[in-house]
C-alpha cells in the first residue's frame, strides 16, 4: 500500500482511537472513554496495527504496554486533535460542553501542599456542577513528566509550586504563602520564647533533623533545598517520605522539622501537637500554579476547568476541617 493510500484511510476518529487506546493501554477503558463498545475499538486497534505496520500494545504481564512506535505517535496524535478542535470546534465548543450532561474525564496533576483540603474540594465542587464528570488525580512526583504529559494530552492540568515554571507552557498564578516551619509543641524550637531565649538560630535551623517530600523532578533537590542551595546553606534532611499529608503526624510525635506553607501547617495546628514557629532562614513566598498545554489552551471545557479551580482556592480560607470545634491558638516564635 503507498502511502497516499495508507493517508487516505485515516479520519480524525481513528486518531482520536490511537491516542485513547495508548494513552490508555487497554482496549476496555478506552471504550468506554470513547462512549463506545470494545468490540468496536477493537476492530479500529486492528486497522491502526495494519495501518502502522505496529503491535501497537504488547502485553507486559498481566497489563498492556505501549511499543515504541505508539510512543512516538502519541504527541502528533495529540496535536492532531487539538488542533482540529481549533479549527472546527470553537464555535460550537461551549454549547456542546453541558453541565448536566457532560461525562468528559479530566485528569488533573497535583501536589497537596498547597492545602490538604484542595483536592477533596475541588472534587466536590466539580461533580456538583457536573454531576457525570468523571475526574483522576495524578500524583506530581519525580516519575510523572508533566510537561511531556501536557503535550500529550495524558494529563489536562498540571498544579503545584515552582521557583521557577516552565516558560514553554501556559501559567495562572493561584495563590502565594508564607514559609514557615512546623515543629512539635516538645520541639526546642518551640519552647524557646517561653523560656525568654533569643529565637531559633539558621545554624540551629540546618542543624536540626529535617523532614521532606522528594522532589518534583528527577535529580531535583526540591524547591525548599534549592533556595537554601543558592545561598550556600544546607540542611540536614533525615526522612523524605511522597505523601507529604502524613508529614505533620510525623512532626507531632518527633523533634523532625518540616519547611512548608503557612496555610497547609495551619489545617494542622488545629488538630495535632504542633507549633507554627518563623523559619529564621529567610525565604520568598511559595507561589502556586496551574499549568496548561497550548493544546487545550482554547477549549470551552479546559477552560471552565482552570476557572473552577481559582474558585475553589479562593475560596479555600473558608472551609473549615471536620474537626475544628473551635479555633485554637498558634504559638509562633518571633
Amino acid at each position: 500500500m503507498t502511502k497516499q493510500a495508507v493517508f487516505e484511510k485515516i479520519d480524525i476518529s481513528l486518531i482520536r482511537v490511537l491516542h485513547t487506546v495508548i494513552t490508555e493501554c487497554s482496549v476496555s477503558r478506552a471504550a468506554i472513554r470513547l462512549q463506545s463498545s470494545q468490540p468496536a475499538v477493537s476492530a479500529q486497534l486492528k486497522r491502526l496495527r495494519e495501518l502502522t505496520d505496529d503491535p501497537l500494545l504488547v502485553r507486559c504481564g498481566q497489563a498492556m504496554a505501549p511499543t515504541d512506535v505508539a510512543l512516538s505517535l502519541l504527541e502528533p496524535a495529540s496535536i492532531i486533535l487539538h488542533n482540529a478542535q481549533a479549527m472546527f470546534g470553537h464555535k460550537n465548543s461551549v454549547r456542546e460542553f453541558d453541565l448536566a450532561t457532560t461525562s468528559l474525564t479530566f485528569r488533573i496533576a497535583a501536589t497537596d501542599y498547597l492545602d490538604p483540603f484542595f483536592l477533596p474540594e475541588l472534587t466536590l465542587h466539580l461533580k456538583r456542577l457536573a454531576p457525570n464528570l468523571r475526574i483522576e488525580c495524578v500524583p506530581l512526583s519525580a516519575d510523572l513528566d508533566y510537561r511531556r504529559s501536557l503535550a500529550r494530552g495524558e494529563v489536562d492540568l498540571v498544579i503545584g509550586n515552582w521557583l521557577e515554571p516552565s516558560d514553554e507552557l501556559h501559567l495562572g498564578r493561584l495563590m502565594s504563602d508564607e514559609v514557615v516551619c512546623l515543629v512539635s509543641e516538645d520541639h526546642p524550637a518551640a519552647r524557646l520564647p517561653r523560656e525568654g531565649k533569643r529565637a531559633w538560630s539558621v545554624d540551629q535551623y540546618l542543624a536540626a533533623e529535617h523532614v521532606s517530600p522528594p522532589a518534583l523532578h528527577p535529580g531535583g533537590i526540591g524547591i525548599i533545598d534549592e533556595h537554601l542551595a543558592m545561598q550556600g546553606l544546607r540542611r540536614n534532611v533525615v526522612v523524605r517520605n511522597p505523601h507529604f499529608a502524613q508529614l505533620p503526624y510525623m512532626v507531632a510525635g518527633s523533634l523532625l522539622v518540616l519547611t512548608t506553607g503557612r496555610r497547609f501547617c495551619d489545617r494542622y495546628a488545629q488538630q495535632l501537637k504542633v507549633k507554627i514557629i518563623r523559619c529564621p532562614v529567610s525565604f520568598p513566598t511559595m507561589n502556586y500554579y496551574q499549568l496548561w498545554h497550548d493544546l487545550t489552551h482554547h477549549s470551552a471545557a479546559s477552560r471552565w476547568l482552570r476557572e473552577q479551580v481559582r474558585e475553589v482556592v479562593r475560596n479555600l480560607q473558608h472551609v473549615r476541617p471536620p474537626w475544628r470545634a473551635e479555633t485554637l491558638p498558634v504559638v509562633r516564635a518571633p
